[in-house]
């Protein structure tokens, strides 16, 4: 290792100008590969300790835990069970990221409007937000819009064909050589300001919570995805308002329970509330998702970013980076 300080010590540059003195230090193991270096945010140092401790509380870190212990297969199988009253989780008023939060709207009545479809948040359960949403689409439906992007369909013909950049990205990755996988997504400095902004912190959720998680990510994404393709990457002033409209999960405050359900959903609402209301513009954007999704998690936490600096620049929907956001580009950098 002296050795290797010692060659080190040799590629030194210093900045003046920038106050920077980067040095280059050699692998101990030549061309070993470390894995996550440009999800910064996990690289970051937890904030110090809690005057007051959590009621739980994570002991150990995933790369404690020995070697030999493989994570368990996540189950994405629904499970037959017999019908049961609604339990009284199901009629617990909470929302946010892993449904953390609660009591937020009672002191933003005024903002309540521009943010979410939801009236009285708080009070509301879950089993009564989805039955309320299903009923708000139902009203909402317009069949001569409808029919209109139907049969005048040129400006539809032409949003399908624009490729938004990870489908390029994955095109690219399938016929590049395996030693340039690991080049396939990079961040701007902006997005590496962004991570650094973040507080490095774990996520304690159980094996439900998980899945609702999962689903909702989901759900954010085909939002992401339709807005992208539809402003063919250039984002405008509706920009929030498209994916915020289009995701149960942001307007709803929605606990998604499968996969269907995810896609049933983005699906009515393209059909009731964007100015291009197309099937194809549902099945496309589903596509999109799927191509996002094999790229990997840098791509997504790269969409992530690019939906908080939307959000981040709207008042007041900020504040669903408070509530959905902000955990989810720091959740999906320790997600296994």
């Amino acid at each position: 290792m002296e050795k290797s300080w010692r060659r080190a010590s040799d590629v030194g540059v210093r900045s003046e100008d920038k106050c920077v003195f980067t040095i280059c230090v050699p692998k101990e193991t030549p061309e070993q590969h470390f894995e996550g270096l440009d999800l910064l945010t996990a690289l970051l140092a937890p904030r110090g300790t809690r005057s007051c401790k959590p009621l739980v509380e994570e002991i150990g870190s995933q790369s404690e835990l020995p070697e030999e212990e493989e994570e368990e297969e996540f189950d994405w199988q629904i499970e037959q069970t017999p019908y049961e009253e609604p339990s009284a989780d199901v009629l617990h008023c909470s929302y946010g990221f892993g449904n953390s939060r609660s009591g937020v709207f009672r002191r933003l009545q005024d903002e309540l409007n521009d943010i979410i479809d939801l009236r009285d948040p708080d009070v509301t359960s879950v089993l009564e937000r989805t039955q309320k949403r299903l009923a708000a689409e139902n009203s909402k439906f317009d069949p001569d819009h409808y029919l209109a992007d139907l049969f005048e369909d040129d400006a539809i013909r032409h949003l399908l064909k624009y490729q938004p950049w990870w489908v390029v990205a994955l095109k690219e990755a399938s016929s590049a050589s395996e030693d340039s996988e690991n080049k396939k997504v990079t961040f701007s400095e902006k997005e590496k300001d962004q991570l650094r902004q973040f507080s490095n912190k774990s996520y304690l959720l159980d094996k439900k919570t998980e899945r609702m998680v999962f689903l909702g990510l989901i759900d954010l994404l085909l939002a992401y995805c339709y807005e992208i393709r539809v402003t063919e990457g250039e984002k405008n002033v509706e920009s929030a308002w498209n994916i915020r409209k289009l995701s149960g999960t942001l307007s709803w405050f929605e606990n998604y329970n499968s996969i269907k359900d995810v896609l049933v959903s983005f699906g009515r609402r393209i059909l009731c509330y964007p100015l291009y209301r197309h099937f194809s513009l549902v099945t496309k954007a589903m596509k999109d998702t799927c191509s996002l999704l094999k790229l990997g998690k840098a791509a997504v936490l790269k969409c992530l970013l690019d939906i908080h600096a939307i959000f981040q620049e709207n008042d007041p929907v900020y504040i669903l980076n408070d509530l959905y956001i902000t955990d989810y580009c720091i959740w999906i950098q320790k997600v296994k």
